[in-house]
């Protein structure tokens, strides 16, 4: 089994209800072969909801309690990164995933590159919390 983000199978669960569809994913899915997850709605946040972005670190730093996740008007959303992260941890064991395909840039699936906290959308190398979580319990992340 494949854990993939639900966004990349073409649920609407971005922040700002939208999805970033790849068709090359649906054949697989519909067959049963990949389990599409959202950690942040996993996590309790809404859709839409405001964009978020990881401050003063990558998403190592959060689980290490060394950075916060806010949205862009300030509100501090971490602990809703940390249960979404925690529960897709759940569901790679559940399922005993052999891979998860996230999606570049977020601050909860991000794999290798994530928003620089300032939203003025600026990327630097990090990853988001999901995907830190998943790499320290030596799960197989690729990014798309």
């Amino acid at each position: 089994m494949i854990l993939i983000s639900a966004c990349l199978v073409g649920v609407n669960c971005t922040f700002n209800g939208t999805s970033h569809l790849k068709q090359k994913f649906i054949r697989r899915m519909v067959q049963g072969e990949m389990l599409p997850v959202c950690p942040e709605q996993l996590g309790g946040l809404p859709t839409p909801r405001p964009p978020s972005e990881i401050a003063g670190g990558t998403g190592e730093d959060v689980l290490d309690g060394k950075a916060k996740i806010y949205t862009k008007e300030g509100d501090d959303v971490t602990s809703a990164f940390l249960r979404g992260a925690n529960g897709i941890l759940y569901l790679a064991k559940l399922v005993e995933a052999d891979s998860i395909i996230l999606k570049q840039n977020s601050p909860a699936c991000g794999c290798g590159q994530i928003h620089d906290g300032s939203f003025n959308g600026t990327i630097r190398k990090g990853n988001g919390v999901t995907a830190a979580l998943l790499l320290r319990e030596k799960f197989r992340i690729l990014a798309d």
